[in-house]
């Protein structure tokens, strides 16, 4: 099982340095992959979760990976109706290939209404939207002399019923974000059987957990995966390898904006985890 981390990309305190320091830090730490986040237009509703600055992905994607050499470069989530698929398509594929054939390409439909509004994007159309271009996506990819790349995987994200089905249809993966052990357990197995209903392969299970370590245990039922102790995360991991995940992605944003300023927390944090998990690999 291999393991990312969503790098934030936004909110005061983000600024090249810090994204440079971060990507190195994820790279020396052995980590196996970087993902950044996608908003264009930082509306109100948007600010309420990521406010400015926020780096566009592909910007800060194709600059990291002139300062990273190994670590795969990742979308956690595009948000695919905001931009022409051509253009997603055009980009995507240049930055697969001037980064070596390093990215991957997480999805979604997305949620902010008045960002929808301000780029004059049809919000309640945002799922038909979102399958269409991911077709044409493919499409385009095809014609490898003028896109010159090599495949792209795609993870598809939602949580919903909605989002498993698109991962069936459309994905190489799912990709389910913040989710509890429990629910996420109860989730592969309805995976499979829409894929069965479909008669399409099951796509990998990549999620998204958070990373937030306490100094006590947390013993809520509706934990999420990636709350709790050192010894609670690992478990957590522990149990996604079961669960036959092939990569998951830890993010250390919690809603709290000066560990933005202060990332040294989630980089210790980030240290313990890439330490257990090179002693379950070695086993």
């Amino acid at each position: 099982m291999q393991i990312g981390v969503n790098v934030p990309n936004f909110a005061p305190g983000t600024d090249p340095d810090v994204l440079r320091r971060w990507a190195q830090t994820v790279e020396g730490l052995g980590f196996d992959l970087l993902m950044v986040s996608d908003h264009i237009v930082v509306t109100p509703d948007v600010a309420e979760q990521y406010p400015a600055p926020f780096y566009e992905p592909f910007t800060t994607l194709s600059w990291l990976a002139g300062v990273t050499s190994r670590v795969r470069l990742g979308t956690t989530v595009l948000i695919v109706p905001y931009r022409h698929p051509l253009l997603t398509a055009r980009m995507a594929a240049n930055l697969n290939r001037l980064s070596g054939g390093r990215l991957v390409l997480g999805v979604g439909v997305g949620w902010a209404r008045q960002e929808f509004e301000a780029l004059g994007v049809p919000f309640r159309q945002r799922g038909a939207l979102t399958d269409e271009y991911l077709h044409t996506m493919r499409e385009a990819w095809q014609d490898t002399d003028d896109y010159d790349t090599a495949a792209i995987p795609i993870w598809v994200g939602g949580n919903s019923e909605a989002g498993m089905r698109r991962a069936v249809l459309l994905g190489d993966a799912w990709h389910p974000l913040r989710v509890t052990p429990a629910r996420l357990a109860e989730a592969v197995g309805r995976l499979t059987d829409i894929a069965d209903e479909l008669g399409r392969p099951v796509p990998a299970l990549v999620p998204r957990i958070a990373l937030q370590e306490t100094r006590e245990p947390i013993t809520d039922p509706d934990r999420l995966a990636g709350v709790g102790t050192i010894d609670q995360i690992s478990a957590d991991l522990d149990k996604l390898r079961a669960l036959g995940a092939e990569t998951v992605v830890l993010d250390p944003f919690n809603d709290d904006l000066t560990e933005i300023r202060q990332p040294e927390r989630a980089w210790r944090t980030l240290a313990a985890v890439a330490a257990h998990h090179k002693t379950q690999e070695d086993r």
